[in-house]
Order: C-alpha cells, then sequence, then structure tokens
C-alpha cells in the first residue's frame, strides 16, 4: 500500500513540453530517498489545463504542480514527498489561498465542468487495465451481456437522448437501431470508432483515446452487441503516436482478461476489434470516406442512401461514432438513461467536451454540461482574452463551422441554437479570437483548408471551394468590388446545395458566418482598401512618425528590403535626422515596428 501517488500527465501536450523527464526524476530521487515501497508515480492522460503542462498531482492531498521542470524535483520530494511541507512556489496559483491549498475542483477552470467522457482522464494509468477495472471498467459490457436483451441496450441510449458528439448531432439510440432492424440475413455488421479528429485546434478525442482508451473499447463491444456485429475497427490518425500505442496496450490487455475476443463473460458473444491508421485526410472523417479507407480503398465519400446502417462497410449494415459518443456508453448503462437525460437542454442532452484554443487565458480541454454559455467558457473557465485585449469572435466546428460574435455571447451552446447563430456543434474545437483577428482572413484560412482536404470526387467541392477561395484571396488584396461579396454569398448557398458530402456542404460556413456578422469588415477591405485589424499584408502600410523618431537607425540596420532610409528632416529636440519608409520598396514584414524602442513606427 503506497502512502501517496504521484500523478504525472502523459497526454501530448505535457509529454511535448518534457513531462517524461518529469517521470524519470520523481523516480529517481524517490530512489535516492529510499521511497519505492511508499511513493508510486503514475503516468496519466490529460489533466485538461493544458496551458500549465507538464502537471503533477500528489496525492491524497491533490496538490497541483504546474509548470515543472526537472530541477524542480529534488526540492519536491525533499520537502513535500519525504517532510510532508508543500512547495508553494511551484504550486498552480489559483490553488494558493493564504497558508491553504484549496482542491484543483474550486479553481474557476474545473468548478463549472462536469466530467463524464473525460471521468477518467488524468485519473488512472491509460496502461493498466486493472486501474479502469476498479473505477467500474468493463461493469457496463458484463451488465448488458448477462442482465439485458440487445433491444433492451438500443432503448436505454435512446431515452438518454445521446447524440453523435462528432458533428451533425444524429441520436446515437436511432443509428444503433437502425442496423440492428435491417438486413437479418446472417451475414456480418461492424462497428466503426471515428478517432479521425481532423479539425484545426481540436484534441478532444486523442485526449480521451490517451487517458482512457478502455472506455471506447467496452462502448464497441457493447454497440456491437446491441446491433449483433461481432467485429470493430477504429480508425485513428497515424499522426496520434501515443493514443495508438495506448490503444494497442489496451486490445492487448482486453483480450488477456477475456474482455474481448471469444465468448465474453461466458456469454457466448464474441467480439473483436483491430486499429486502422489513417494518413491525415480531412475528409476521412466523413463517414463513407472512412469506411472506404478501411476497405483499402481512396478515402472518398459515397452518396447517401444508402446510409451506412443499411449498406456501409464492406457492403455490410455497420455504425459509427465517434471516441467521445463512445465515451458516454457505458456511464449512460450503469448510471441510467434518466442521469444521462437530466444533464443539458430538451434537445441536446448530456455533456460535451470542448478543444478549448486561441486567444485565451487558459487553453485545455474542457467538458461541460450542454447549454452552458459561451460567455461561461470564455470569460470564466478560459479565464477571458489575455493581454486587455477585447474578444471578437468564437470559432466553432472547426473549417465546418461559423464565427460566433459578442451579441451570441450568452447563448446556451447546443446543437440546435448553433446552428441557428450560423454555427455547428463539430467535434468541439473552440478557437477564440480577438481584435486583432481579421475575419476575412479567418475565412479564407479555413477555405484554404477546406481545399487542399477536399478528396475531388465532386465539382461543387472541387472547383467551388477554390473559386470560393480566389475570391476571398482577391478581396485581401483590396481588388474586389462590392459585386463580388454577392457573387461569392450566391456560390457560397450553391456549393453547401450540391456538395456530395458534409466536407463540402458546410465548407462555405465560415464565410456565410463572418458574411453575417462581420460584412462591415469585407466591406472596408472592398471600398477603403483597408484590413482594419492590419493583418493583410496587401493593404497595409507603415509609417514613421518622424516626430517621434529618434534617429537612432535600428530600424533600417533591421529592414531586409533596404526600404528605410534617413530624411533631411531633423524632428524638435533631436541631434539625429529622422527616418522615412519608401512603400515601394517595403515588404511590410514589420520587423522595423517591432524593432522601433519609442513607438514611432505604425501600420495602418
Amino acid at each position: 500500500m503506497y502512502r501517496s501517488h504521484v500523478l504525472v500527465c502523459g497526454g501530448t501536450g505535457c509529454t511535448s513540453s518534457g513531462s517524461q523527464q518529469i517521470q524519470d526524476a520523481l523516480k529517481s530521487e524517490i530512489a535516492k530517498a529510499g521511497l519505492e515501497n511508499e511513493i508510486a508515480v503514475v503516468q496519466t492522460g490529460c489533466h485538461g489545463l493544458c496551458a500549465l503542462g507538464p502537471i503533477m498531482i500528489v496525492y491524497p492531498e491533490g496538490t497541483f504542480y504546474s509548470m515543472v521542470k526537472p530541477e524542480y524535483i529534488p526540492e519536491i520530494v525533499s520537502e513535500h514527498l519525504v517532510k510532508g511541507r508543500v512547495v508553494k512556489k511551484y504550486v498552480y496559483d489559483e490553488t494558493v489561498s493564504g497558508d491553504e491549498i484549496k482542491p484543483i475542483t474550486e479553481t474557476d477552470f474545473y468548478k463549472k465542468q462536469y466530467r463524464v467522457a473525460l471521468r477518467n482522464c488524468g485519473v488512472i494509468n491509460p496502461e493498466n487495465i486493472e486501474e479502469y477495472i476498479a473505477t467500474d471498467g468493463y461493469a457496463a459490457l458484463g451488465k448488458v451481456l448477462t442482465e439485458m436483451t440487445p433491444e433492451q441496450v438500443i432503448d436505454v441510449v435512446l431515452a438518454s437522448g445521446l447524440r453523435g458528439r462528432g458533428g451533425a448531432g444524429f441520436p446515437t439510440g436511432r443509428k444503433w437501431q437502425m442496423a440492428r432492424n435491417l438486413v437479418q440475413d446472417g451475414g456480418p455488421k461492424y462497428v466503426c470508432c471515428n478517432a479521425d479528429e481532423g479539425d484545426p485546434g481540436a484534441f478532444m478525442d486523442r485526449s480521451v483515446l490517451e487517458g482512457d482508451p478502455h472506455a471506447v473499447l467496452e462502448a464497441m463491444a457493447i454497440a456491437g452487441y446491441a446491433i449483433g456485429a461481432n467485429q470493430g475497427f477504429i480508425y485513428v490518425r497515424a499522426e496520434y503516436p501515443i493514443a495508438v500505442e495506448r490503444l494497442q496496450i489496451a486490445i492487448k490487455q482486453a483480450h488477456e482478461y477475456g474482455l474481448l475476443g471469444k465468448n465474453i463473460f461466458g456469454s457466448g458473444f464474441d467480439f473483436d476489434i483491430d486499429l486502422r491508421l489513417g494518413a491525415g485526410a480531412f475528409v476521412c472523417g466523413e463517414e463513407t470516406a472512412l469506411m472506404t479507407s478501411i476497405e483499402g480503398n481512396r478515402g472518398e465519400p459515397r452518396p447517401r442512401p444508402p446510409f451506412p446502417a443499411v449498406k456501409g462497410l464492406f457492403d455490410r449494415p455497420t455504425i459509427l461514432n465517434n471516441v467521445e459518443t463512445y465515451a458516454n456508453v457505458a456511464q449512460i448503462i450503469l448510471k441510467g438513461a434518466d442521469w444521462f437525460a437530466g444533464m443539458g437542454t430538451e434537445k441536446s442532452k448530456g455533456t460535451k467536451v470542448f478543444a478549448l484554443g486561441g486567444k485565451i487565458k487558459n487553453t485545455g480541454l474542457v467538458e461541460v454540461p450542454m447549454g452552458t454559455t459561451l460567455r461561461e467558457i470564455v470569460e470564466e473557465i478560459g479565464g477571458g482574452v489575455p493581454n486587455g485585449k477585447k474578444f471578437k469572435a468564437a470559432q466553432t466546428g472547426g473549417p465546418s463551422g461559423g464565427c460566433i460574435p459578442p451579441e451570441h455571447l450568452d447563448v446556451p451552446i447546443d446543437y440546435d441554437n448553433l446552428l441557428a447563430i450560423g454555427s455547428m456543434m463539430g467535434s468541439g474545437g473552440l478557437i477564440v479570437m480577438d481584435e486583432d483577428n481579421c475575419m476575412v482572413d479567418i475565412a479564407k484560412f479555413f477555405l484554404e483548408f477546406t481545399v487542399d482536404e477536399s478528396c475531388g470526387k465532386c465539382t461543387p467541392c472541387r472547383i467551388g471551394t477554390k473559386r470560393l477561395y480566389e475570391m476571398l484571396d482577391k478581396i485581401t488584396k483590396g481588388k474586389a468590388t462590392l459585386a463580388d461579396l454577392d457573387k461569392m454569398e450566391e456560390l457560397c448557398y450553391y456549393i453547401k446545395a450540391n456538395a456530395l458530402c458534409g466536407l463540402g456542404q458546410t465548407a462555405p460556413n465560415p464565410v456565410l458566418s463572418t458574411l453575417r456578422y462581420f460584412r462591415d469588415e469585407y466591406i472596408a477591405h472592398v471600398v477603403d482598401k483597408k484590413c482594419p485589424a492590419g493583418v493583410c499584408k496587401s493593404l497595409l502600410s507603415f509609417t514613421i512618425d518622424q516626430d517621434k523618431c529618434k534617429g537612432c537607425s535600428m530600424c533600417a540596420r533591421q529592414c531586409a528590403a533596404n526600404a528605410i532610409e534617413r530624411t533631411d528632416y531633423i524632428a524638435p529636440g533631436n541631434k539625429l535626422a529622422s527616418f522615412a519608409i519608401d512603400s515601394a520598396k517595403c515588404v511590410k514584414c514589420g520587423a522595423c515596428m517591432s524593432t522601433c524602442k519609442f513607438k514611432a513606427i505604425s501600420k495602418q
């Protein structure tokens, strides 16, 4: 029995910040102190507060050390782990209240969260199946195989109101029911997991796989029992090496414990899971393209109907849910449909995980009940926009979503409300933007992404998104007219109505939402030939206020284009002549402005 457990985050974010070195240093110092049998070092998944990594928590006290460096470890071990004295200077400052250390759950970042999908992330060692079992792991699978019929399982999922967390929010129970009822010919059915998280800035599914992989395996086995399938596939991005490794370990352990494979729990039910690695194609997040890729073909979408529940993987009935959707299933089985349906809003039940990023203080992973407002997430949980800047917009749903302006900060976030204001839930990426962001440039960034990621199968997406990008590029270069705005909007609606799959149908969303809420910025680009945020280079000009210029020549020395020259003008009180910028030579890199200590250079 260990007297202390030191939990060290082993998610991708903390690993990239050096958490493995923290673990190594801890084990070394603990060994030096002769405490190997008293103190356990546990590698966990993501704790959520990624901005503070590497993260280390000491239990049973719950002391939360943040931004830990290897050189801190000897002092933490000798003072805290040996003598019982918390080293406050390394503790997360929001947990320090006078002489007391308060629980991390009482901080602004955590106190409004409710963890269901993330319940084990940062709590257990994801590479130890026994720790998952100790938190009621595989109890739900045991329950459905020994106490419930497949129809009863589907009824519970239906009653819970669980909707798919990967994008459109289709009711999970209805999808399972369709696959259960259709094509009763004795042939195989399949269960697929979409772990091909492709939205820029999104890392929700990755964190679940890294921190609690068995939750997905258990849920897929439950789904297999419910629809009558014996084989599952997890389609995971090859760019997620930690997630892939932990999935491989989890599958191996589940086989060893008889929780995957033949005759699970002596019930006669067989179920196995294989991994398939994706090469990073965004279009393979679309369900039919994903299944085509699993089959070994080029990842292109297929027309629907028939839907995958009728004709999916290998032309057999197939269900596909994403990682977060599966992460809720076991808890719904164990705690009941009413428990899950008691959270959230009327049409959007449960919780939602968001990857909070961009211009925000507390970058990280957040799980909140559906219906939580954007203001609560950004200002309270996220800590607000840093550096005294003003909130300008939040992008939800990645390239498929839209930009939400300040006037909608108090709209409860759920599937229907986001659609009503021109955005969508998507998989859960939430990128915050401030006054320094140009919304035309933001729309152009996402369009460039979708143009690159289009599979090219259908003309509206292959050519339409390219033309749309060209129009945006024309606007950012000051070469467009007001008539071009009308043409661009018309093209957006054409693409949405005619593209084959979700990628093309939602690609215009960032353009339409920014046109809807930030049309004044588009007009400024077109009419005034100005970028209000000072982002679009073609519309920028740098000038030197010669009365503020001290003639130090630092800007001229930094200018690689030799566009800055000394003038004949000497400002009052100066001994040296001022400088001026030759706009014909200026490449608008901004090096001069960042170099000037006297704030004599401005951009317009």
